[in-house]
This record gives C-alpha cells, structure tokens and sequence, in this order.
C-alpha cells in the first residue's frame, strides 16, 4: 500500500513538474511587470552555446550574462522590439528562436521545394522526349540479317 502512495506522489510531482528556468534570484527584477517581460524576452532568444534552449532555460555563462542584458535594456525604457533588435544587431539572426519573417528567409525555406518540382519536371519531360521517339522501322538488309540471327 505505501508502495502504491509513494508511486502516485512520484507521479503527480512528474506531471506537475514544468521546465525549470535557469533564471537566478540575483537576476530577477523587483518590478514583476518587468521581470514578466524579461522572462517572455528570454524564452524568444536562443542561448547561443546550448543552441535548443532559450536564455531563460539555460544555465550558460553566455545565457545569463544574455538575460542581465534583456533585463538592463528593459530597465533602460526599451521595447519588446527594441530589446530583440539590440540582441539581434549584437548577435545575429539566429539568436532569435522563431526567425522573422523575410525575403533571405522565404528563400531559405522554397529552394527545396523548387529544386524538387524543378526535378520533377525534368523528369517529365525526359519521358515524354523518350516516347516521343519512335525507333526508326528495319531496313530489307536488316531484317534478312535478324531472321538468319534467330534462325541460329
């Protein structure tokens, strides 16, 4: 039975249980309006040594010195957009978990599709080319010498 109690506490904890924010109590802003802001900021951008985790969920050196510079630029007066376009300009597009939306980007993303459909076409045209051409009928020569091969 206890055995029973135990497994059911271990499971309630594991589905309660959330990501757990790397985020350290000397980082947090005393205004919890910022601080909401901070944490919504760094969950957008990407810690650039882990690569998969956001800022807010990563224990890098790099990720926290990222997020005390979200929280600096906040405390300055900056916008959302201000911050990420600081960041951006600092670090690149690639910091940025959900890339923005761009003609680079579009490109990036439709080459395959046209480099497939480009292949698919060639493809189509190379069979139709091939049963376009009709092979030309045997001359009389021809067809005394293939009977003498398949009489042998």
């Amino acid at each position: 039975m206890r055995k029973r109690v135990l497994s059911c506490v271990f499971l309630l904890a594991l589905a309660f249980a959330g990501p757990a924010a790397a985020v350290e109590p000397d980082e947090v802003l005393s205004d919890p309006a910022l601080e909401a802001r901070a944490r919504e900021l760094s969950a957008e951008l990407r810690c650039m040594v882990c690569q998969n985790q956001s800022i807010d969920d990563s224990e890098a050196e790099l990720a926290r010195d990222l997020r005390l510079l979200v929280r600096e630029r906040i405390k300055a007066g900056d916008s959302d957009e201000d911050v990420r376009n600081y960041i951006v300009s600092r670090y690149g597009e690639f910091v940025l978990l959900k890339p923005r939306f761009s003609v680079r980007n579009a490109l990036l993303w439709a080459t395959p599709v046209v480099v497939l459909a480009g292949g698919g076409l060639l493809v189509i045209l190379s069979l139709r080319r091939r049963s376009a051409r009709h092979a030309a009928p045997l001359s009389v020569e021809e067809e005394a010498a293939l009977k003498d091969i398949l009489k042998k």
